[in-house]
């Protein structure tokens, strides 16, 4: 009898009305859902493109793909010198760049420079030089001083100098503002108050940033040579060119074991130095 009554309260529950507020939910999640589907088609149809071109060319992505996936092995011992030129590329940019930076480090963080214009100044260059992708300033150093790795490792240098300036100068306005307080009631100068209360709390921060700028700019590097700014990107860029897709592939390969191997090393110094 009691397990009738049950099951009766069971149906009978199940043939009320919803809750309002677990229907305002589903509601809700099905609009979410119909503006997504409504923002894809709008936005193939602003930009004119089929989807459906995509299925299409399956059988011309297959064949793209397998070549891809047969790359030619001994064609990696003609391009490891252009490997090392990256890696030099980035090492070079990336240290140059880094040490440009420190100046407006300090300029840019305003608990260190209280001069507004400065600070303003000093984040207008730095977002101003961010905004420039790196190959359109490997570009126009393709065109000021010719093609070659001189122009890369520029565009390396301003990236570098716009990141690593940009996150360290953050990091810095979060310092624990104690010992700037205690050196400023002593009457220390303005270069023994940065060596001795600023330097040591934000040189970690420094240093992990340009390892990880580091690691980009030798993925960067490696894309700069499709606009002639020197680097493994110039034979990625001709065999692409003669559709000599496995070459570019064992390119690319070597490419992906370098980053790999780039960013474990990184990653160790990381660990060691902070």
């Amino acid at each position: 009898m009691a397990s009738d009554d049950m099951h009766a309260s069971q149906v009978l529950s199940s043939a009320l009305p919803r809750p309002p507020k677990q229907l305002k939910k589903r509601l809700t999640r099905l609009f979410w859902i119909v503006l997504f589907i409504v923002a894809i088609f709008g936005a193939s149809w602003h930009t004119e493109s089929d989807l459906r071109q995509l299925f299409a060319g399956w059988h011309n992505m297959w064949r793209l793909l397998s070549q891809f996936l047969t790359p030619d092995w001994m064609y990696m011992k003609k391009v490891l010198p252009a490997v090392y030129e990256t890696i030099r590329m980035a090492i070079l940019g990336t240290t140059i760049g880094a040490l440009l930076a420190i100046p407006i480090i300090l300029l840019a963080a305003r608990n260190v420079t209280k001069n507004k214009v400065i600070v303003f100044l000093s984040r207008t260059v730095m977002n101003l030089i961010r905004t420039i992708p790196e190959l359109l300033f490997a570009a126009i150093f393709v065109a000021i001083v010719g093609i070659g790795a001189i122009a890369g490792i520029l565009a390396i240098i301003f990236f570098s100098f716009a990141i690593i300036a940009k996150l360290t100068s953050e990091s810095l306005e979060t310092i624990d503002p104690g010992p700037l307080e205690a050196m400023t009631a002593v009457g220390a100068s303005k270069l023994t108050w940065i060596r001795y209360a600023v330097m040591p709390q934000i040189l970690p921060a420094f240093i992990s940033y340009t390892l990880y700028v580091f690691e980009i700019n030798v993925r960067t590097a490696a894309v700069l040579g499709l606009v002639g700014a020197g680097g493994i990107g110039v034979p990625l860029n001709t065999a692409l060119a003669f559709l000599q897709y496995d070459r570019a592939a064992s390119i690319i390969l070597l490419i992906f074991i370098v980053v790999l191997l780039i960013e474990a090393l990184s990653g160790a110094l990381r660990r060691r130095l902070i």
